[in-house]
């Protein structure tokens, strides 16, 4: 998935973390104070070449999992583009 560039000077916050699983059909995490805070990054596309590079290091441990969280979503609602979709219509 890719998302449209910002406008200039404009910061769509993006931070990639993980950890070990409890359960692989969760999210809850073994010890919290093991999680690896990989880094926050001004794009989506940048931020996914973050996850994507340790999701390659860790794939020969099942139970460990690294997430991309849209932080611009959470600080200013108005970046999500979802929600800016006109009523009734999908996709």
């Amino acid at each position: 998935m890719t998302t449209s560039p910002a406008a200039p000077g404009k910061q769509l916050i993006h931070l990639v973390f993980g950890g070990e699983l409890n359960d692989i059909k969760g999210v809850t995490f073994k010890d919290l104070a093991k999680l690896d805070v990989v880094g926050f990054y001004p794009d989506y596309a940048s931020a996914h070449q973050a996850w994507l590079g340790k999701a390659r290091e860790t794939i020969d441990n099942a139970q460990m999992r690294y997430f991309i969280v849209h932080l611009h979503r959470l600080l200013d609602p108005a970046t999500d583009a979802a929600k800016k979709k006109p009523a009734g219509k999908k996709g």
